[in-house]
């Protein structure tokens, strides 16, 4: 029996040893961080079950490491460009293209621009949408501040309707336009300053306009494509207290018919 004890003793000191040699030396410090987790291998003695989302088997969270930090909103901003808290490039104006982009620096809010930051002009005429109070004018058109087709500062005598020589050019640039669609009609539309009382200047645009029209029809445009109204007083464009709003506001103004 004192043999069988011995040998069985010696076979549990043999794999003792055999296993206490087999253990690695701990190479690891105490434990380290990946995303937000500490993780130690598993020959540290640490216990606790990995978790998903980490490359351990045992690892626990660290109340005391935050999550790594997202990554930048706009990862392909160009070097030097001025960005924001996020990393975007700066739009001072918020209308959706950057400043280093925006050809059209402090647009409105809320207006509508193109690729290039600069506010939609749908017919061409040189004055931007939210601005023009005559969309839908022909291309090749003179167009006033507010984007509709006029023939302003006509030089009609006083209380007279009969179109000037110095005014041609202005009238044949009309009809050119005219020729270009032969398919639209238009409205002649004569308006007043407010000298004069309203019954008067009422008159005048009326005649105004009727003067126009028979230019163009002198000059070959069909005149069922042609009428006339007149607005006297009651539809200014600008200031009739200064010199240069009562300018403005005598003229003939066309209003191509849909």
């Amino acid at each position: 029996m004192k043999i069988s004890r011995l040998a069985t003793l010696a076979v549990v000191g043999l794999l003792t040893l055999t296993l206490t040699s087999c253990v690695q030396p701990k190479t690891t410090p105490e434990g380290w961080v990946y995303g937000g987790y500490k993780q130690w291998h598993p020959q540290d003695g640490k216990t606790t079950v990995g978790r998903t989302g980490t490359q351990c088997y045992f690892c626990e969270r660290t109340a005391d490491e935050p999550p790594p930090p997202p990554p930048p909103a706009c990862p392909d901003t160009p070097k030097g460009v001025p960005v924001d808290a996020k990393g975007c490039p700066l739009d001072s104006d918020g209308d959706g293209v950057p400043d280093y982009l925006d050809k059209c620096p402090n647009t409105p809010r809320g207006v509508v621009v193109d690729k290039v930051g600069c506010p939609i002009d749908s017919d061409g005429d040189g004055v931007p949408d939210y601005l023009d109070k005559c969309p839908d004018t022909p291309k090749g058109a003179h167009v006033n501040a507010v984007g509709c087709w006029v023939v302003e500062n006509l030089h009609f005598d006083t209380d007279k309707a009969v179109i000037k020589q110095i005014d041609f050019p202005n009238l044949d640039s009309v009809i050119v336009v005219l020729n270009q669609n032969p398919a639209m009609n238009v409205e002649i539309q004569g308006h007043t300053d407010n000298k004069g009382s309203r019954k008067h200047n009422q008159s005048l645009s009326e005649y105004r306009a009727e003067a126009v029209r028979r230019y163009f029809i002198a000059k070959g445009i069909v005149a069922k494509r042609l009428s006339t109204v007149g607005y006297g007083m009651d539809r200014p464009i600008a200031d009739n207290g200064t010199p240069q709003g009562r300018a403005m506001n005598r003229r003939v103004q066309l209003d191509p018919l849909k």
